[in-house]
């Protein structure tokens, strides 16, 4: 089986080494194409408006001076052989959970293989303050990892669909197991922009991640990793509201 890993926290982050440990245990076949540099909340961006350069490490080891589906789009296109029969994104650090996912490049660079029909996976690990200050940060991603991917490798997936996976902030051995859930929502009013000076006396912005409210619905990603489980959550990309089509429909026809 041949593996293309990819994230967006960049090619010499942490969780990606985590990641092709994981994918070590499935395959000796695993190429690597990932941004050269962190690109978190980059969402499914392309790159436009500059070039894209490509910097080779090793034998099937590169990165891209671009965004996460800048990545896999090189990967597929320019590096790599053949086609991979699964792209692993990840493991982010910091969760991409409920509407959070329109804005990740972890589950943006999935998309782009569920988009060329290739299974897709993006795995993100989430972390407290706690579990940031000691410890290993990816330790239930390093375990659980495999035993989430084992069961979709044959799996079925439907065209233009994904799966997102998400790691409790917990040790290993308190994970309490897997849930698939739906997509939860945030409060919208989560959050926070940070007012600043910079030297030179011009204000700047920066958006902060203070107080996020989780809206903790029955059988969501947000209540799966509140309760101390790993979230499972298959996503689809047609974003289409079916029910509203003959409704809105009449309204023109009238």
């Amino acid at each position: 089986m041949r593996i293309l890993l990819t994230n967006d926290d960049g090619y010499h982050a942490p969780g990606f080494e985590v990641l092709e440990a994981i994918a070590q245990q499935f395959s000796d076949d695993i190429w690597v194409c990932a941004p050269s540099e962190e690109q978190s909340g980059a969402g499914h961006s392309l790159t436009l408006n500059r070039p894209v350069r490509l910097q080779k490490y090793a034998e099937r080891r590169f990165a891209v001076t671009g965004t996460p589906t800048d990545s896999v789009m090189m990967a597929l296109r320019e590096v790599m052989d053949a086609p991979p029969d699964l792209i692993l994104s990840g493991v982010n650090r910091g969760a991409n959970l409920g509407d959070d996912i329109t804005y990740s490049g972890t589950v943006s660079a999935a998309i782009e293989g569920a988009l060329a029909g290739i299974r897709a996976i993006a795995l993100s690990q989430v972390y407290s303050r706690e579990s940031a200050a000691g410890g290993d940060l990816f330790a239930a991603a390093s375990e659980w990892g495999p035993k989430v991917i084992a069961p979709l490798l044959d799996a079925p997936f439907d065209e233009r669909t994904l799966v997102n996976v998400n790691f409790p902030p917990l040790a290993a051995d308190a994970v309490k197991g897997i849930r698939v859930v739906r997509q939860g929502f945030h409060d919208y009013s989560r959050g926070s922009i940070v007012e600043g000076t910079d030297p030179r006396g011009h204000r700047y912005f920066w958006f902060g991640l203070h107080a996020i409210e989780h809206t903790l619905d029955n059988g969501t990603d947000l209540e799966a990793i509140d309760e101390g489980y790993v979230a499972v959550t298959p996503l689809q990309l047609d974003l289409t509201h079916h029910s509203s089509l003959d409704a809105m429909a009449r309204r023109f026809s009238a």
